[in-house]
Parts: structure tokens; sequence; C-alpha cells
């Protein structure tokens, strides 16, 4: 190119069409064939192409005139070969033109014997330096050959380097190269730049001046290790082929990890929270941007993004009825195409939302700080894992670090366990012994909370057995962080017989209840009455003069008697106290003396009956007015209601004078 190379007077090359479209060239091949001299072209032998079966061959099918100079005279030569076996005429012509000319008799016809070729000659004189064009046409007697002439006058030629290393590269890291790009050509290029993926450059298009030069950066984001190669297609507006250049880099882990790859938190009481640390490590020399994911791939993400679309692709099929209200039949169709689209306008955003959502680490028990950051080179970034549980169960998560120049992302495995109120009883069983039935016993127990949150509890009725005997005082309550709450137990056996009994307070939050076993027997109670002393003696008693004597009876059983007292051969008719006489001095047994028409009844006991509590006494008072001369020898019974007569008795003697 005269531009490039002044001191030295270029001459025109020939090439082919189909050549220029069928492939591409490295960029020192393309500047090499840019300005080879004639001979040189000559040696190398340009192979033509082929034309379709027929008397004639035209050699080059083409003719491009190159590196010329203006008002400087090239040639170049086209060859006819027959390949048929008789001689053939050719009738040669090209229109008039200022800057082609044939070099032979024009608009003849040639006589070509078989199997030989006929040699003509293109002159070239360019006026300016600019593009040209223009046709030769060979004429037989069975087909019309035109050969399109061209001559390229100013272009544009970027000079990029055949091959661009890049080396070893952490995976999923961008690392950068720039290029300094020269346009050695005499023409403006409008050029275009394409590459493929993990290779992208910038910019990828623009335009470059004749002479000068811009950056061109190169970047390689391989996302799995391994070696990966590409080309830099470049294309300029000359209607030539694409040059291009060779990439090539070879993706690698960096040192970059987890300080470790499991993290368990001891136990936490429920809706309480309860963290440890952990650390990300970035040994390599790159600045390592990470991210916590819920998925362990961006294929598993990527499929979960297209399953929420799938959900919201309903929507858009839902009836316009089940959004609007019943009009006429104009403002419905109107209002349901206003719906329609508003509703596919909604449906469409949430799908964009949906795309966009970056599917970071998300779980109700399991927090991770920060989310995402970057990590200096040889640094550290400390991760802070934060566990909250809902129940006192045991939880299993995991959380994936996706991190620059590692190809998969790292999982971390997240354990912790929920603590629920720690309750216990004062004793876990009681043992009533031997009671007895339709008796109240009265009972305590007592809850204890150890733990560090408040206990809500509830006490689980039974009927099983003798379960619904008992009574449970409160049922029901919280107990706070380190307190105590006192149950009151009240039984009342109503059959006899041994149980066994558990009974359960159950408290939220704790998947185990507080159990409490109660045992026992429970029999019949047998009576035991007894008195204070063994007899009563009044001993010498005026006749008609009541005397009085006290003893106590007393009940060692654990239930209450009901008791009635008598005395043995008493008469039923109330006996006549000389206080009485003296009191009504009518009576005629001053006169006519005491007559009974039947026994008298000489004994009284007050109370005569009565209820004796467990472990209880009562006092009974004697009275005895004797109306009759004699010595008692008397016997005072104790008769108790639902065991029997006669369970306990008192001696009582006597002499009435």
């Amino acid at each position: 190119m005269a531009s490039a190379f002044p001191e030295k007077s270029s001459t025109p090359r020939l090439l082919s069409r189909e050549r220029l479209k069928s492939f591409s060239l490295l960029p020192s091949r393309f500047l090499k064939e840019k300005f080879l001299n004639v001979k040189k072209k000559v040696s190398n032998g340009l192979p033509s192409v082929l034309q379709k079966q027929s008397l004639f061959q035209v050699s080059p099918p083409e003719l491009v005139f190159e590196n010329f100079a203006t008002q400087e005279v090239s040639e170049m030569v086209l060859s006819l070969v027959n390949k048929d076996k008789f001689p053939r005429p050719v009738k040669v012509s090209m229109e008039r033109s200022p800057h082609f000319e044939l070099m032979c008799p024009n608009d003849v016809f040639h006589i070509v014997p078989p199997g030989t070729s006929s040699p003509l000659r293109i002159r070239f004189t360019p006026d300016e330096m600019k593009n040209y064009c223009h046709e030769l046409v060979c004429l037989t007697a069975r087909e019309r050959i035109v050969v399109p002439i061209r001559a390229i006058g100013a272009r544009a030629i970027l000079h990029f380097p055949d091959q661009l290393d890049f080396s070893e590269c952490p995976v999923k890291y961008s690392t950068q190269k720039t290029l300094l790009v020269h346009n050695i050509g005499n023409l403006a290029a409008d050029y275009q730049l394409s590459t493929q993926s993990p290779f992208s450059v910038v910019p990828a298009r623009g335009t470059l001046g004749a002479g000068d030069t811009m950056q061109v950066t190169v970047e390689f984001h391989p996302l799995t290790i391994g070696d990966h190669s590409g080309s830099l297609a470049v294309c300029c507006n000359t209607g030539e082929k694409s040059i291009q250049t060779n990439l090539h880099g070879e993706a690698v882990d960096a040192n970059i990890g987890l300080s470790t790859y499991s993290v368990k938190i001891g136990k936490t009481f429920i809706n309480t929270s309860n963290y440890t640390t952990m650390f990300i490590e970035n040994r390599s020399n790159i600045t390592a941007h990470f991210q916590w994911k819920t998925f362990p791939t961006e294929e598993d993400e990527n499929e979960e993004k297209r399953r929420q679309c799938c959900l919201l692709q309903p929507l858009k099929e839902v009836p316009p009825d089940n959004f609007i209200e019943e009009e006429d039949t104009e403002q419905e169709e109107g209002s349901s195409e206003d719906h329609t689209a508003l509703l596919s306008y909604m449906v469409q955003e949430e799908m964009e939302k949906v795309q966009e959502d970056p599917m970071l680490f998300s779980d109700d028990i399991f927090s991770i700080e920060p989310m995402e950051g970057e990590i200096k080179p040889n640094c550290s970034a400390e991760i802070k894992v934060t566990f909250k549980p809902l129940e006192a169960l045991g939880y299993l998560s995991v959380a994936y670090c996706s991190i620059s120049g590692r190809e998969s992302r790292l999982p971390l495995r997240l354990r912790g366990q929920g603590q629920g109120p720690l309750v216990e009883l004062s004793c876990r069983a009681l043992n009533l012994g031997n009671i007895f039935v339709n008796t109240t016993y009265v009972y305590e127990v007592t809850l204890m909370n150890h733990g560090a949150i408040d206990a809500p509890f509830t006490y689980i009725h039974t009927t099983a057995n003798v379960g619904y005997c008992f009574k449970f005082a409160p049922e029901e309550g919280i107990i706070a962080p380190g307190g105590i709450q006192t149950i009151q137990i009240s039984f009342n056996a109503t059959v006899a017989g041994r149980f066994e009994e558990e009974f359960q307070f159950s408290v939220a939050g704790s998947p185990t209840s507080a159990i409490l076993t109660i045992k026992g027997r429970v029999s019949e109670p047998e009576p035991t009455l007894h008195f204070n002393v063994n007899e009563l003696d009044f001993g010498d008693i005026s006749f008609g003069f009541p005397s009085t004597k006290t003893c106590r009876l007393t009940n060692p059983s654990p239930v209450p008697l009901s008791f009635k007292l008598r005395m043995s051969d008493d008469g039923t008719q109330p006996a006549v106290s000389s206080f009485d006489q003296i009191r009504n001095d009518s009576d005629p047994s001053w006169t006519e003396g005491i007559h009974f028409y039947v026994e008298p009844r000489e004994f009284t006991m007050n109370p005569r009956q009565g209820t004796i509590p467990p472990q209880g006494h009562q006092d009974i008072e004697v009275t005895l007015c004797s109306n009759t001369v004699m010595e008692f020898y008397r016997t005072m019974l104790v008769d108790l209601e639902g065991f029997g007569s006669g369970v306990a008795s008192l001696s009582i003697t006597a002499s009435c004078m």
C-alpha cells in the first residue's frame, strides 16, 4: 500500500472472490498477502475455483487490482481455456472505460484450439486512490461468461497479534489483557469485534481513523477449570474476509477455601438466638467476591427460576370475569381487555423479578452475615452464623459459597439443636403407701424451671384406673426462668385395691412432658374406737340424786367415724330426779311414792351420738340418776354406722343406798 510503503511502488495482485469469503486469516498472513509483489504472488500459485461445467474455463474467475498508485499503469492476465475436443470461437468484449482497457481487439471472435488457453491482458490506469469496478464478457455459442474486475484503492488494515495467551487464570474470575491496535491502512476502519464465551472484548464495534491507534480489552472469564480456546474475529467495512486472533487460556482453582465446612451450634433455647463464627480464607493474589447461595449449582438455580415462572403462567389464563363485575356487554369487553393487559404486565414484572433474583441463602432457622462481599488477596473474611430455633428439634441446613477463583460452590453444613424449657418435678415418683377408701389425702410436689425461658405448663387430664380420683391445683400456669410452682394433689379413692398411675404436665416448646408416677394401696378402714378408761365407777350414790362421770372416746383411725351410745339393761321411762320433786311440791310422789310402769332410764349420755374425725376424740358425760336401790353393773356400748354394733364398750358400776 502506497501510504504504508511510500518508498516502493506496489504491484497489483490477483485474488479469488471465493477465497475472500470462505475463510479467515491470521493477522500476520493477512498483512503478508496485502503486500506481496507480482512475482511472489505468481510463485505462490493462488488456486482458482473451478466454474460450473462449460466449454471454457476462465482463470481467475475474478480480477482484483490492489496496492496501485495514482496514474500508474498496472496489467493483469486472464486465461481462456478451451476444454472441448474441437476448436471453439469466443467473443471477448469490454465496455469502454477511462480506467480499464482490453489489450487485444475488442468485441471480436477469437478461435481457441482444443485444450489450449488464450491469454487476455487487462490494463488498469487509476486517476485517484479509490475503488473501481468493471467487467469482461466472454461469449461463446453456448454460454456467456462474465468476469468481474475490481480495483481496491484505499483500505483499512487493523494490526492485531496472531495469538493472545492468558496462561493460567483463576476460574470464575475476570482476567483482562489490553491490546494496542494500529490502523496501518489508508482508510478509516468501521470495525466489528466478536468472540465467544468465556472470552469477551471491549469495544465490540467502532471506527478507527487511518494511522490512529486504540486500546482493545479482551477479557477471559472461565466458569469451568481446564483449557479454553477461542478466536477474536475482526471485520472491517472493506467487504473482505475477516482476520482472527487465536485466544487461549487455562482456568484453575485458586487457593481459596473455608476454615471449616461444617458448623455445629450448641443447644439453644427456642425463640432465642445463638451464633458462632468461621472464616473464608483467600490465600491467592486476586480479590475474591463471594455470595452465600441456597442451591449447590447455577443449573439448580435456573431450574428453580423456571419453576417459579411456570407457577406465574396460569395467572395469565385466569378469566377476566374473575377480576371484573358484570356490566353491559360493550363496557365489559373494554374492561376485560384492560384487565387482561394489566394482568399480563403484572405477571411479566413478577417474572423479571424472579430472573433478577440472585437466589441468596435464605432459611427460617439459620442466617449468615455478611451475605456477600469481597476478600482482598491473602486476607480472610469473618462469617457469623446465627441459629434461632423455633422448636426443640435438631436442625440441619446447607449454605453454598459461590466465590471467585473456585469452580464449584463450597458447601457449609449448618447444624443446631433447639432446646425447649427445662422443667423438672421435685420428685418423679410418689408412694402414698396404705390409704383408706373415701378418705381425702393431700400432697404437694414442685415443678422447677431450670431453663432461661418461660415455661408454660398444662396438666393433662386422665381417667384411666383411679386417675379421676386425683385433682391437681393449679392445672396450668407459667414458670419464670429459675422459678418454681407448687402443685397441690388431692386424692379421694372410691374403690379399694393397689394402683400405679402416671400423670403428665405438658410444657410448651418441650418435646417431652414432666411425668409424675403415683402408687399406693387403697383399703377399707378398720374402726378402732376406744375409751380412755377401762371402767366408770360412780361409787355410792343417793337415791334420786344425779351423779356425773366423764370419759373420752378416741378415733385412732384415718377416717371419720359416726357413733351412737347406748346403755345395756337400762329402762325406757325417764327417771325422777329429787331436784324435780323439790321444785314441784304438788307432785304425787310426795304422798304416794314413786311408781314406774316400766323400768326407769337411769343413765343418760351426752352426747349420745356424733362423728369423731380421724385421729380425733369426743368427751362423753355419763349421768346416773338412780331410782332403784341396788348395785349397778352396766355396760355402755358404742355402735358405728356402716360397721356394726357394740364395737366398743365401757363398764359402769355404782351402789345406790
